[in-house]
């Protein structure tokens, strides 16, 4: 298979991961819910696979990392970045930053490094899910290396 931006990020970092790939349905555009259910397969909470969500700080993007089953709170990732405000980046422009296709952003191996926040969740798992960029794939890896690898800053952001 060949490596997405994110594995290849990854690989260059030496950091430990796991490839879980599954059937993509064209037709779905819940892409959380799609990776929720085919992850549930193997065993793996809801709450341990986390969506790359790209937001607007006034001109700015940046990403927030939070749970599937959850909500983002616009204003709580914002202070955490250090913004006043966010909004949900325009799909074109996350696209055009990241290199990555709505459902398939992964907050690892952007094309610009955008200034990235992990909801604190995270850290209650030993191992959590993200995109390793293509929809249909899942990168499993540590929190801590997740954190790492993103030069994140670690908050609460949920709604």
């Amino acid at each position: 298979m060949a490596a997405t931006p994110a594995i290849a990020a990854l690989e260059r970092a030496g950091v430990a991961h796991t490839v879980r790939s599954y059937h993509h349905d064209r037709r779905s555009t819940d892409y959380g819910a799609e990776a929720v259910d085919a992850m549930a397969e193997h065993g793996v909470e809801a709450e341990q696979i986390f969506k790359t969500l790209v937001v607007d700080l006034g001109g700015t993007l940046a990403v927030a990392v939070v749970p599937v089953p959850e909500k983002l709170s616009l204003k709580a990732a914002a202070k955490a970045l250090g913004a006043s405000k966010a909004e949900m980046a325009d799909a074109g422009k996350v696209t055009r930053a990241t290199g990555y296709v709505l459902g398939g952003v992964s907050p690892v191996g952007q094309k610009t490094m955008l200034p990235t926040v992990i909801d604190e969740t995270a850290l209650m798992w030993d191992v959590v899910l993200c995109s390793a960029g293509k929809r249909g794939l899942e990168i499993e890896l540590s929190p801590d290396d997740l954190v790492s690898v993103t030069n994140a800053v670690v908050a609460d952001i949920l709604a």
